[in-house]
């Protein structure tokens, strides 16, 4: 399965007006960058947010949200949420923020 381009296209709509923010074909989705830091993306229909290791045992906690693992090798501060955890575009939005927020406090690349 290629990523859900629907779920691209909200995005798109959320968050591609924001200063910085750029596109990457990844690991088989579609990557969002900060500056060239990965702040979020798609894999298959699930989102993927880079949440930071300060908030990756909150993030786990909300509903939808487990680990980002498709290689058998989880990645600590990042999370994967599945489509009921951003259903509404609040909840999209909230969740982008989250991982803007994130790769903002990292150096540009």
């Amino acid at each position: 399965m290629a990523y859900d381009t629907t779920l691209a296209e909200r995005i798109d709509l959320l968050s591609l007006n924001w200063p910085g923010i750029g596109t990457k074909k990844m690991f088989g989705g579609l990557g969002y960058l900060l500056h060239d830091n990965m702040a979020f993306g798609i894999w298959k229909d699930q989102l993927i947010v880079r949440c930071g290791p300060e908030s990756h045992a909150r993030c786990l906690g909300q509903p939808g949200v487990r680990e980002f693992d498709i290689t058998g090798r989880p990645m600590a501060g990042w999370v994967m949420v599945a489509p009921e955890g951003f259903e509404t575009e609040a909840a999209l939005l909230a969740w982008l923020e989250r991982g803007r927020d994130f790769a903002a406090t990292l150096p540009p690349k």
